[in-house]
């Protein structure tokens, strides 16, 4: 490994920084659930995992917002299936997030709390899961 010097090392430790918050999940009350299931990621949902960090991360919802992955949610026609938890709106499955979707997600519906209905796979009543 080459040297680093003094600035790439605050880049290095910023960012990792940065990755140890994201993971954070304490004082998170808005939650993004990537299927990563096998169909999941061979429709592309590593890409939409990515497209969500980084719109969280532009947005600066790193404090606010948890990203994690989840196992198959048994919705393989629609995937990249995506689960979005936000108090006092309802849970929504949304289906086939690429990332330009996933972008809207972030913008319309975590921080404009407007529902992307035409989207929506499967919808619980606020507060339920």
């Amino acid at each position: 490994m080459a040297k680093l010097n003094l600035e790439q090392l605050r880049q290095l430790r910023d960012s990792k920084k940065n990755d140890l918050r994201r993971r954070e999940s304490v004082g998170k009350d808005i939650q993004i659930i990537v299927a990563m299931g096998t169909c999941g990621i061979a429709a592309g949902a590593k890409n939409t995992l990515e497209a969500f960090i980084k719109a969280t991360d532009t947005e600066n919802l790193v404090d606010t917002v948890l990203i994690r992955q989840t196992g198959c949610m048994g919705l393989c026609s629609s995937e990249p299936t995506v689960e979005v938890v936000v108090p006092g709106m309802p849970t929504v499955t949304y289906g086939t997030v690429d990332a330009k979707l996933a972008g809207e997600i972030v913008k319309k519906h975590i921080i404009g709390r407007e529902l992307l209905d035409d989207h929506i796979l499967n919808q619980a009543p606020a507060g339920v899961r």
